[in-house]
């Protein structure tokens, strides 16, 4: 099983197929990562590798993450990430082993998860798309107004404010983003390089998460058994 290795997004370029055809991709710097702990069923309930990434200098790491990382046989490292394995894929891991981009080689699609770029406080139609109040005669200044909400706290016998979730205006942006399944257009094992066709979340030079795709449709499914042979 291929390993989820961290990165850092470098920005788009494109890249010509043989076809000559021009195709937007993303180039991210994954890896080396570097597993430093191990966990396992009979000590810790699970099976999962954590990995390390980013060298840093000790000065600006912690006493117990230095000490952390040199019991692992590693440098200190910035970031530290967690993904659960199979428990019989616990052998492909040993602690202070280096996790390159060359471990996915025989991946032909991946899922990429990163953090949005935060836009601030936005108004109801810039966060959700609402189409705003009328801008007929008549009506006040009041065009990108969500409307009254009051009257949506309608449960009989609870109290009558909007439910949570209610859509309204507020931070938009800076979550979490899971982008399924991305194409696989090349490796650079030298440079430790991944191309993948299309956008991945986040700003340049934000740390990303990229993973073996984990659904497939039927077509991409059929390509990904054909690459991995």
């Amino acid at each position: 099983m291929a390993p989820t290795l961290l990165g850092t997004k470098l920005g788009m370029t494109r890249v010509y197929t043989d076809a000559g055809v021009s195709m937007p991709v993303t180039v991210i710097q994954a890896g080396p990562c570097y597993v430093t702990q191990i966990r396992t069923p009979d000590a810790d309930g699970y099976a999962g590798v954590q990995v390390g990434f980013g060298d840093i200098k000790p000065r600006n790491s912690s006493i117990p993450m230095i000490a952390h990382d040199f019991k692992a046989g590693v440098e200190p490292q910035r970031f530290h990430r967690e993904f659960r394995v199979a428990e019989g894929d616990l052998g492909d891991y040993e602690v202070g082993k280096a996790l390159t981009v060359a471990d996915l080689e025989k991946v032909a699609f991946v899922d990429v998860i990163g953090r949005s770029k935060g836009k601030g406080f936005q108004g109801g139609m810039k966060r959700h798309g609402f189409k705003g109040q009328l801008a007929s005669h008549g009506v006040e200044r009041k065009h990108r107004s969500p409307g009254s909400i009051g009257g949506h706290g309608s449960e009989a016998g609870a109290s009558g404010r909007p439910k949570k979730g209610k859509k309204m205006a507020g931070h938009m942006g800076d979550v979490r983003v899971t982008v399924r399944s991305l194409e696989v257009v090349k490796i650079d094992a030298e440079r430790n390089l991944l191309l993948v066709k299309g956008p991945v979340p986040g700003a340049n030079k934000g740390v990303v998460v990229v993973r073996p795709a984990t659904r497939l449709y039927k077509s991409k499914a059929a390509k990904a058994a054909e690459v991995a042979g």
